[in-house]
């Protein structure tokens, strides 16, 4: 009987790799082979601004409890300075950033401009482990958080108290399977959520500020304190300086608002080579979302400082790492309190939707163009199902504790914001900009300050990083050998006197020589046909040489382009220009095949040293043994014997 159905397996393969994106449903793309989106597709600016704001938003959840810690009674005046380092520092670089990388590659493409062959690939592989670190803690330590509110809820403290690991595990396969049903949905999720939480901090606020005016000795208590411990202005400011980095979370979320641009609706006229309406309201996107949270993090430190107990932010604490909630339950009551626990624990979750989509978005734009992921890398369910497992991992190895992910998090978050500061700061002494260049070179003197003492104070954080980015560069070179053999040209394109000589040789045997240049005087190619002659018994001048110069060998995949010369008078001469001579090969014959429907002979001579070495340098730099690694190419992009072109070694 047959089968009217695919099969369960092919009905899930199509499922699992189904389009470059989801996320394009979106209005973007996530990588370099995606379909670029059509015009006015996309998502007004401030439905991505929800997006990203899942993550920088929810950071309320826990920042006022940890710059009370850091600080103590100077918690205000250090998020003044932290706000001021935001408006004045992160916001000005990732708006220039926005301008720069208006497809969502941020400042890691920016640096990568910088850097070519291997060194560039391994620089942009640490970058991404850094981003790996940033916004794959920010998924797992968000989870965790919101698995604290909801067991130090009053009411459910005694029926959840041991079960923290297995409810983040749940909050972490929650947020995946959203992403697995579709990206849009997230955005929907997103938008209610933050709206949710944000009318619910205002109410926080404002009771918290009409407790602290009409209790008038709460202000002059703190006052007196501070001065008592600090003496004066400039002492109070000198610490609050020190203390910094502690506070550096409460920079989370700029590289996501840039990670997610792609998303950004835009204007009418927007194309892909010059989205000006998407970078105008990315721009917006960054500002609303910086001043939005400037306000709440100046407020919510002052009054929780003012209005909680010191004891209480400390570990065991009815403040600890949720300082907001406490203010609720005690100032508006259980019922009020509770749901404003269900709002912080939902942010809290889904802030890892920002992350997730910041992954979704920046991993397929390099790792697949390097080879350094397998194809299904660049569809986004099978990496959102990679992501959610190693989001279990970290889970299960930091015990879901929150305090113990919060150095890796800061690294990750100051390492990016260092490089983007770095990043627009070339990019405005390119432009000639003087008071830019000035200016951002100051902003990044600032975050390598930061990051330096962050990774001094706490080094954990730098050394997690360095496990992600081992990770990473490991995987990927395993990747990148997995896919040695693998034809990776994308296009050959032959111009019109290259077009001639396969015209001419299609209506006899298609003979290639395959050369390398060296003088390429008229001694050389005559030496070149009588070798080839002589070690293949074959008689005649009929022969076409081709000659590979490679370029970048750390590049994975390229369009070939063909061109024809006649040298010495008689000597017909194919040059290309590739990465790696075996596969620039391997592309050309089958192209000729495909052309002419002849089936082409290409003749080489054997070189010399161990077939070890030569696979190394064939690995590293795009040369080495040609004549096997051709004919392995060629064997894996054409299993049909009768139809693969002939190699031949002398």
């Amino acid at each position: 009987m047959a089968l009217t159905e695919d099969p369960p397996s092919g009905r899930l393969r199509s499922w699992m790799l189904e389009g470059l994106s989801d996320m394009g449903k979106g209005g973007g793309h996530t990588g370099p082979h995606a379909q670029p989106e059509p015009p006015h597709q996309g998502q007004s600016w401030y439905r991505v601004m929800c997006l990203t704001g899942v993550d920088y938003f929810s950071t309320l959840g826990y920042q006022p409890g940890i710059a009370a810690l850091a600080a103590g009674l100077l918690s205000p005046v250090a998020t003044i300075v932290l706000v001021l380092v935001t408006l004045a520092g992160a916001l000005p670089v990732y708006r220039r950033v926005a301008e720069e990388s208006p497809h969502g590659e941020g400042s890691i493409a920016m640096l990568e401009r910088l850097l070519s062959f291997w060194q560039g690939k391994l620089f942009v592989l640490t970058l991404l482990g850094f981003a790996a670190t940033d916004f794959l803690i920010t998924i797992t330590l968000s989870a965790a958080d919101a698995s604290t509110h909801l067991i130090e809820n009053p009411h459910l403290t005694g029926a959840l108290h041991d079960q923290k690991m297995l409810i983040t595990l749940v909050l972490v396969a929650l947020l995946g399977a959203v992403f697995l049903k579709g990206f849009l949905e997230a955005i929907g999720v997103a938008v209610a959520l933050v709206g949710l939480y944000l009318g619910l901090n205002v109410v926080v606020v404002a009771v918290g500020l009409w407790h602290v005016v009409t209790a008038g000795h709460v202000i002059t208590d703190w006052s007196s304190a501070l001065t008592a411990e600090h003496g004066n202005v400039f002492a109070m400011v000198g610490v609050a300086l020190l203390v910094f980095p502690k506070l550096a979370l409460g920079l989370s979320g700029f590289e996501t608002g840039v990670a997610v641009m792609p998303h950004v609706k835009g204007e009418a006229g927007d194309t892909e080579e010059r989205p000006t309406g998407r970078i105008h309201d990315t721009k917006k996107l960054l500002t609303a979302a910086a001043l939005i949270m400037s306000v709440f993090l100046i407020a919510t430190s002052f009054i929780t400082t003012l209005l909680i107990p010191e004891k209480e932010f400390e570990s065991g604490g009815q403040a600890n790492g949720r300082a907001l909630a406490y203010l609720a339950h005690n100032y508006l009551g259980g019922v009020f309190g509770t749901v404003y626990d269900i709002s912080t624990i939902a942010i809290l979750w889904f802030a890892g939707a920002s992350a997730m989509a910041g992954l979704l978005n920046l991993m397929p734009r390099y790792l697949p163009r390097y080879g350094m992921a397998p194809h299904w890398a660049r569809a986004v369910r099978p990496m959102v199902i990679v992501f959610t497992l190693i989001g279990f991992l970290v889970t299960w190895i930091f015990d879901a504790d929150v305090d113990a992910q919060g150095g890796a998090y800061a690294t990750g978050v100051l390492v990016l914001i260092s490089s983007a500061a770095i990043a627009v700061t070339i990019a405005a002494r390119k432009a000639v900009q003087r008071g830019w260049t000035i200016g951002f070179a100051v902003i990044s003197a600032v975050f390598l300050y930061v990051t330096v003492a962050n990774v001094i104070e706490r080094p954990d954080g730098v050394k997690i990083g360095a496990c992600f980015i081992a990770g990473i560069i490991l995987v990927s070179l395993l990747s990148r050998l997995a896919r040695a053999f693998e034809l990776r040209v994308t296009s050959v394109r032959l111009d019109a006197m290259a077009e001639r000589f396969i015209r001419d040789i299609a209506s006899r045997k298609i003979r290639f020589i395959a050369n390398e240049p060296d003088q390429r005087d008229q001694a050389e190619y005559r030496e070149k046909i009588e070798q080839i002659r002589a070690d293949n018994d074959i008689p005649g001048e009929d022969f076409v040489f081709v000659e590979v110069t490679v370029l970048d060998p750390s590049e994975f995949e390229a369009g070939l382009t063909v061109r024809g010369e006649v040298l010495h008078g008689r000597y017909r001469v194919l040059t290309l220009e590739s990465s790696s001579i075996p596969n620039a090969l391997a592309a050309l014959l089958l192209h000729v095949r495909d052309i002419t429907g002849c089936i082409p002979h290409i003749y080489f001579e054997w070189t010399e040293g161990s077939p070890f070495h030569q696979f190394l340098r064939f690995f590293l730099f795009g040369q080495g043994e040609v004549a096997p690694v051709t004919r392995e190419v060629l064997r894996e992009a054409e299993p049909d014997r009768a139809r693969r072109p002939r190699v031949h070694t002398g």
